[in-house]
């Protein structure tokens, strides 16, 4: 006998389907969706249910009788001989039984529908026939094939559940891991959101996704401000590059996917807040290792992680802006207690190096004379008598722009060339100008030996220092210049007689000797009368020149009153102060048009005089200046 196909018929000709009785509802559940969902998988089962029923029923049936199951759809799914009497009778039969569901009779054989329990579900259809000639089935052939159709019965009612119990194992396995999975995700979202500070919530999205994902190669992608150091956390450099997966999703801000010519998967989803993207997940898996479930998992978890980092970034803006208000606070009332420019500048540059935690600081002042910036506070002396133009290196782009300005890395970029950088071996710089209404008046440069050191955030902050620190700057300008005003005499720019008074005052109180030397104009009522008092004025102010470029910066002189004036000379001796009235007297008398002679009274004093005070020196200078108008005038007095 052939056994190449599997083989089957009732005896008493009932259809196969009566045969198999009552069938179980979960068979029919089991049945149903093998044939109907899973057509091939159907198929399959039904003709391994065939062949194991063929070979168990022995040789002794199928000598007789030869079968052929034929799907509901009318495809032929096995049959017990390869050579049958009449084939198209056959699939004739079969597909007319499958058209009505009703039990058909041909010329060689008989078609008996396979249903499920109800009966309203097609499964399959059996044709079967006898070897020795068909003659239409009889009680000894239905009473040979009811016990054979029992059995096959059986099979497929065990394949079918085996089926059935393997889709429950696989749902209850695929339920379970989805429990679990949320759990996870449940327990992540909670340590999250836990976090108050953005490393914190950096971290442990870290370490989750290293236990949750251990076969696959993984990054997190942010801007240069979290860059900390851990080799999977990576700066997120914006690209205007298609092929750039991570670069698309942070700005298209959408998960996407792709796969490269290796063969690995590669995910980049983005890190989404409500109110931005603060960076891109990137995640790459071998093949044998993808599921596309993950790329769902993932885009969860780079939400979850996207909204916990924007609730402790706010947090964290939230605790900085009220540090920052109490630093700022506290940075203007002690600015304020200052109104001394030099203060002013070196307690900025040493808060500033504190607040940023830099390793140096500058500050330039415009000098509009001369028009540079010079060096007036820096935590490295050397520079405090150096001077750059207005158009060169970071001041420069300051002074342009009147803009602050941050560089990541000075040794990449080179935007400009910078003398200061190159000799402290800086790489991060912030600048930003001080401002004095809408004119610049500074410059603050703050710098780091580290790359990406300074954050937006201290850029931003030093735009908000250098508004006060530039107000306390215009306000003590405002009270030198007052002051200037108060203790300087308009028409020749020697200092006021108060103001003298007050200085010898405080030299006395330190320095071991001092003399005075009081200047008269000879005649001066005459050249007045003569001339006229603008030529006058001229006459004093030429004077008062002269006394200027005869004395040092550390000598003051003063307008006494009238014709009169004073020159206090610290720590000179009265043979000193001589030879010094004496240069006055002399180019005075050779340099002035209409030329004017000067009579001069000098007193000194000494830590050893009994007596020491201004009234007294100034008293002593004057009696010597009267004895010379008496000798004759243009001429040195030194008071006895």
């Amino acid at each position: 006998m052939n056994k190449s196909m599997p083989s089957g018929r009732t005896e008493d000709n009932r259809p196969v389907a009566n045969a198999f009785g009552d069938t179980p509802a979960s068979m029919k559940a089991a049945v149903l969706q093998a044939t109907s969902m899973d057509a091939p998988a159907a198929a399959e089962i039904m003709q391994e249910s065939f062949e194991q029923w063929m070979s168990e029923t022995g040789d002794y049936l199928f000598d007789k009788f030869q079968a052929a199951l034929f799907s509901a759809e009318g495809q032929l799914i096995a049959c017990t001989h390869s050579a049958w009497q009449s084939e198209e009778d056959r699939n004739r039969v079969a597909a007319t039984a499958c058209a009505t569901g009703q039990r058909q009779e041909g010329m060689t054989c008989a078609a008996e529908p396979l249903r499920c329990r109800s009966g309203d579900e097609l499964l399959s259809v059996l044709v079967w026939s006898a070897t020795d000639g068909w003659g239409g089935p009889d009680t000894n052939q239905q009473r040979v094939l009811q016990p054979a159709a029992f059995h096959l019965r059986s099979i497929l009612e065990a394949r079918f559940e085996h089926v059935r119990m393997k889709e429950a194992l696989y749902k209850q396995h695929a339920a379970e891991t989805e429990a679990t999975r949320r759990e996870a995700m449940l327990e992540i979202g909670k340590r999250l959101h836990d976090q108050n500070d953005v490393s914190s919530v950096i971290r442990e999205l870290l370490a989750y996704i290293e236990s949750y994902t251990p076969f696959a190669d993984f990054s997190l992608y942010l801007s240069q401000d979290f860059v900390n150091g851990d080799a999977r956390i990576k700066p997120l450099l914006i690209r205007n590059d298609p092929e750039d997966l991570y670069s698309r999703a942070f700005l298209e801000g959408v998960p996407l996917q792709d796969q490269l010519k290796s063969g690995c998967v590669r995910l980049a989803i983005p890190m989404s807040g409500k109110q931005a993207v603060y960076g891109v997940l990137g995640v790459s898996f071998s093949s044998r290792h993808w599921d596309e479930s993950e790329f769902k998992a993932f885009t969860l978890i780079a939400s979850t992680a996207g909204s916990a980092f924007e609730n402790a970034k706010l947090y964290e803006q939230s605790n900085v802006l009220i540090t920052e208000l109490q630093m700022i606070n506290e940075l203007t009332k002690r600015l304020n207690q200052s109104l001394r420019l030099s203060e002013i500048f070196e307690f900025t540059m040493n808060e500033l190096l504190h607040i940023f935690k830099a390793d140096h600081c500058c500050v330039l002042q415009l000098n509009r004379e001369k028009d540079v910036f010079q060096y007036v506070a820096s935590n490295l002396p050397y520079l405090m008598k150096e001077a750059v133009p207005l158009d060169y290196g970071y001041a420069g782009i300051v002074h342009r722009t009147k803009e602050p300005v941050i560089t990541s890395d000075y040794w990449s970029t080179r935007l400009v060339a910078s003398k200061f950088m190159d000799e402290t071996g800086s790489r991060s710089i912030i600048a930003a100008p001080i401002m004095d209404g809408a004119s610049i008046v500074g410059v603050i440069i703050v710098t780091h030996k580290s790359p990406n050191f300074f954050s937006y955030d201290n850029y931003k902050l030093l735009q908000v220092l250098t508004t006060h620190i530039g107000l306390a700057i215009s306000n003590a300008s405002l009270h030198a210049e007052v002051r200037r005003m108060v203790i300087t005499d308009n028409l020749t720019g020697l200092h006021a007689r108060h103001y003298l008074n007050e200085r010898i005052q405080s030299k006395q109180r330190k320095d071991p000797c001092g003399s005075l030397v009081v200047v008269d104009i000879d005649h001066f009522k005459q050249v007045n009368d003569t001339y006229g008092h603008l030529v006058g004025d001229q006459i004093l102010i030429g004077v008062s020149d002269v006394i200027r470029s005869c004395i040092r910066e550390s000598d003051i002189a003063a307008r006494w009153g009238g014709e009169e004036l004073a020159v206090y000379l610290p720590q000179i001796r009265s043979e000193q102060a001589f030879r010094i009235a004496e240069r006055i007297r002399t180019r005075v008398e050779q340099g002035t048009h209409p030329s004017v002679t000067v009579s001069c009274g000098i007193s000194e004093w000494t830590f050893e005089d009994d007596k020491i005070s201004v009234e007294s020196l100034f008293y002593k200078a004057d009696m010597a200046l009267y004895e010379a108008k008496n000798r004759g005038r243009n001429r040195i007095i030194v008071a006895s």
